[in-house]
């Protein structure tokens, strides 16, 4: 049950009654122009962000929404696999070498002082980018707080959506869900990006 957008609402009520991924949506100027919103699934090493990712992005999918994810690196890696073609190129010397197929592409660019907003530049179609890390950044977030790790939140309480805890926290204003309620902190991240789309779409302009 998604208790966050209009009452007590299952996936498949609101199913019926919202599109909210529709393809004349993305396609509209409006949308190109201003870029898909930016949340960010932030918390400290080893709270479980990848898995609370991966847990809300299907239910995402579900309801209709086209999502990407951005994920932070706070050390170098490697971007591609020893032995195919592109690693080769790149090992050459090539500043930048893309993949492509008729289905899908990769790029990979070395570039100093990447920032979050070059990456969602190339995701201009989407209806959310999620961002995984970004806890001291700007962006509307969700926080996952897991006791075995983390005791307390991180980030400015003014930039938190939700707080993913299995800790007895309380922020006046913020709504708080268990590690696992998939569904309750979706419906969070789609009432917030109805209701204050223009907010997050500003973030993600940088203005």
């Amino acid at each position: 049950m998604i208790m966050a957008l209009y009452g007590v609402m299952t996936l498949d009520e609101m199913l019926k009654t919202e599109n909210y991924g529709d393809d004349e949506g993305r396609r509209s100027g409006e949308h190109a122009a201003q870029g898909p919103p930016v949340v960010a699934v932030s918390g400290v090493k080893n709270s479980g962000k990848t898995t609370l990712l991966a847990g809300i992005i299907p239910v995402l999918k579900k309801l209709g929404l086209k999502v990407a994810v951005i994920k932070h690196d706070g050390h170098d890696f490697t971007p591609d696999v020893p032995g195919t073609d592109s690693f080769r190129l790149r090992a050459s010397g090539a500043a930048g070498v893309a993949v492509y197929s008729a289905s899908r592409c990769m790029i990979i660019k070395e570039k100093a002082d990447v920032r979050v907003e070059d990456i969602a530049d190339q995701f201009y179609d989407m209806d959310l980018i999620l961002l995984e890390g970004g806890k001291f950044s700007g962006y509307r977030k969700v926080e996952v707080v897991r006791g075995a790790v983390s005791r307390s939140f991180v980030s400015d309480p003014a930039t938190l959506l939700a707080l993913c805890t299995d800790e007895d926290l309380h922020v006046e204003g913020v709504p708080v869900f268990s590690l696992n309620d998939y569904e309750g902190i979706a419906g969070r991240i789609v009432k917030f990006i109805r209701e204050e789309d223009g907010h997050a779409r500003r973030i993600w302009q940088g203005n």
